[in-house]
């Protein structure tokens, strides 16, 4: 995830340019913050660039003191190549001419640089990006203008993406194009602004048009003009007033991160499904295919995500071990050069899963990342790295970080099955559909948690039980219960439930079932029974449209998703349900009591 903003005026505007442009990024900068950069026009193209926050590199390059009448403006989370100066955008063409900047990822990107790399195009980065500025400038070569150079280029790429782009020969328009990743237009008078989210617009228009998915066109001054497929769009119906204020609006009108996090995970699924690179994964599933042992580590919810992977394994005769990184020396005897581990942190710089991976390098294990940011710390010192392309998540309590590594861990399983023979494409098409079952789910369960939150606020204790696959996603849903609404929850395999938890339960206990693995619901229904006999009150998240709901005192009902999409889709209404528990308790749940978002210290 990062944040985009362009704006073309008609005149030359009352402040700098660049200073325009480094306020919108600042704006913007909660959507990455590892790089930065700008591009206007100003008696040919300007770019300033590099690696660094905002104001650090607003102040290194003086934007504020830039001037013209139209310019792009971008700040990073690093997706493709690390964070440095070449990798930041903007970038260029081979002449300098044009400028792109991009929010996503081009899943066809290798392949469209090698062509343009055969045809004389030099790129200066590593990144995905700089393909498109480069198709742009090709098809401009064989005499194309820019905005049918431009729809070319948009025909040729695969992927989720954002994009703006700015032609020194075409000073007058921002060129502009959506597909899954967030753009509006900002409708002003004498300019138009083009922009990732609406934060950045509300200091010069309340007006704005919501681009859709496989939409692109140009603004100018005096026009914002929209086509898909090839037929022009009706644009001025489209406008909406924007009643924010700037201070919800850096929130997405949310009134807490954690609420918009949790919101944005079709956008987070879909940035980690588009950049998943298959044949990196069918290198690290050969590896597990020859190890002796496999190690599946991470602490928190990163661990929990590990334990939906490590879950699968067996099915293939694979036998994983699970580790909480904190208790890595417990196993340290066993570590060997045949072994693997798939370490699991989303900032890579978690000192336990650091220092885990480190003593499993030191006797020969192979270390896969599986990270959200890159050149961290656990991703420089891994044998290989595995993006979960989550964007930044600025709410303690870890939820769009959590179920992008679940989606990545299972693309991993998907590989280790292709390499056993194993048709896999209904499953692969089961995880395309992610992020729009995740967008269903939270469309669907948002008022039944917000209904339960208000029964369990004044609940002390909670019993959260699954089996299988499940049973993760119970680990789950109690940490966040327990993070952020400081209500007291644990998480047992549901037949373990009698061997001793069972005796607190009496009249009106809250017990919450999970049912996202079907292998294992009809043996949780028997759980279910013992339960209620005691007095608990019985809570199920379950399939809709199913029989299990009338087995409960409140059943939650998510659309069925499938196996593989399960352990996602039903752990987002234990994540609203923790949210809204929070709130009704009073309690802010961007702001959990003694928690860090990254532990850094043993």
């Amino acid at each position: 995830m990062c944040g985009i903003f362009g704006i073309v005026f008609a005149e030359k505007p009352r402040r700098p340019l660049g200073e325009i442009l480094r306020r919108a990024l600042e704006r913007l900068e909660y959507r990455g913050y590892d790089s930065a950069g700008v591009a206007v026009v100003d008696k040919g193209l300007v770019v300033r660039k590099d690696a660094g926050k905002v104001a650090e590199v607003a102040s290194r390059y003086g934007f504020d003191a830039l001037q013209g009448t139209v310019g792009i403006a971008h700040t990073r989370w690093a997706t493709h190549g690390k964070p440095d100066q070449s990798n930041a955008h903007p970038h260029t063409d081979c002449r300098g001419v044009i400028a792109v900047v991009h929010n996503g990822i081009i899943e066809n990107y290798a392949e469209l640089k090698r062509e343009l790399l055969a045809k004389g195009h030099v790129f200066k980065s590593e990144t995905d990006t700089e393909v498109v500025v480069h198709l742009v400038e090709e098809y401009k070569r064989q005499g194309l203008d820019t905005f049918t150079a431009f729809k070319k280029a948009l025909a040729r790429i695969r992927g989720a993406y954002a994009i703006a782009l700015i032609d020194a020969e075409n000073p007058n328009a921002i060129y502009f194009a959506r597909n899954l990743s967030p753009l509006i237009i900002g409708v002003g008078d004498g300019f138009n602004i083009v922009a990732s989210d609406i934060p950045t617009v509300l200091d010069y228009t309340k007006r704005i048009v919501a681009v859709r998915d496989g939409e692109y066109g140009y603004i100018t001054p005096t026009e914002v003009y929209i086509e898909a497929d090839g037929v022009p769009q009706p644009v001025y119906e489209r406008v909406e007033e924007i009643p924010w204020s700037a201070e919800m609006a850096t929130k997405g009108g949310y009134p807490h991160f954690m609420l918009k996090e949790i919101y944005e995970q079709p956008e987070s699924l879909a940035s980690t499904v588009a950049g998943l690179e298959w044949a990196q994964l069918s290198a690290v599933a050969d590896m597990l295919l020859s190890a002796r042992n496999i190690y599946v580590l991470g602490a928190g919810s990163s661990y929990h995500a590990g334990l939906t992977f490590a879950a699968r394994l067996p099915r293939l005769r694979l036998t994983p071990v699970p580790i909480i990184a904190s208790e890595y020396y417990t196993y340290e005897r066993l570590f060997d050069r045949d072994d693997v581990a798939i370490a699991i942190s989303q900032s890579g710089e978690t000192i336990d899963t650091i220092r885990a991976a480190r003593a499993m390098r030191e006797r020969g294990v192979k270390v896969v990342a599986v990270t959200n940011v890159v050149g961290s710390t656990l991703a420089r010192e891994s044998d290989v790295v595995i993006y979960t392309r989550a964007g930044p998540e600025i709410g303690v309590a870890a939820t769009k970080t959590f179920t992008t590594q679940v989606a990545t861990l299972s693309a991993l399983y998907l590989a280790v099955l292709k390499a056993v023979g194993v048709d896999t494409s209904e499953l692969e098409r089961e995880l395309k559909a992610l992020p729009e079952a995740v967008r269903k789910t939270i469309e669907n369960t948002a008022g039944t948690a917000k209904d339960l939150a208000k029964r369990m606020k004044e609940k002390r204790s909670a019993y959260y039980l699954g089996r299988g696959l499940s049973l993760p996603v119970a680990m789950e849903g109690a940490l966040k219960l327990k993070e952020v609404a400081y209500i007291h929850a644990e998480a047992y395999p549901a037949g373990e439930s009698k061997h001793g938890p069972i005796a607190l339960v009496e009249e009106g206990f809250p017990v919450v079932f999970v049912f996202s693995d079907p292998d294992t619901r009809e043996k949780t229904l028997s759980n279910v029974a013992e339960m209620k006999a005691r007095g608990a009150y019985a809570i199920g998240v379950v399939p809709a449209k199913s029989d299990l709901a009338k087995k409960l005192d409140f059943p939650v009902e998510v659309p069925e998703s499938g196996e593989l999409a399960a352990p996602v889709t039903y752990v987002v209404p234990l994540q609203l349900l923790a949210y809204f528990a929070a709130v009704e308790r009073g309690y802010d749940p961007d702001k959990p009591r003694n928690l860090a978002k990254t532990v850094t210290v043993e």
